[in-house]
């Protein structure tokens, strides 16, 4: 017989680069997360995150991406929901004081190691 099952903590994640959704996909599982959807720029993040049920647990924000960027998409989905936990990720390190003003919870500064990301996420979870 098999022992309970115990739900795994769920991330939504916007990306607009496929092959990036597609590395998520496979490797969120892999660290103990599980993907309860995506989105490919802020403007469909800002749309699609109310319609999940439940709730994510974590969000994956990236910064550059067409029609509306991270910290715009991130002010969005705050205002539609105060304790969304949204983990900013992007190439530009400039951006990091502006992620945490929109109200990112972390800022993951692009390359990275999956294993760190996992880290950080673990740790998203933790922290009130």
């Amino acid at each position: 017989m098999a022992g309970p099952r115990f739900a795994l903590p769920t991330v939504f994640v916007v990306d607009d680069e496929v092959y990036i959704q597609e590395l998520y996909q496979h490797m969120l599982p892999a660290g103990g997360f599980e993907v309860a959807g995506s989105a490919y720029n802020g403007s469909e993040a800002v749309t699609i995150y109310p319609t999940i049920s439940p709730v994510p647990d974590l969000i994956i924000m990236d910064h550059r991406m067409p029609v509306k960027n991270g910290v715009e998409a991130t002010r969005e989905i705050l205002l539609h929901n105060p304790s969304a936990r949204i983990v900013m990720i992007s190439a530009d390190a400039t951006v990091r004081e502006k992620a945490k003003a929109a109200g990112a919870v972390e800022f993951i500064e692009k390359p990275f190691e999956m294993g760190d990301l996992f880290v950080k996420l673990r740790s998203c979870l933790r922290t009130p």
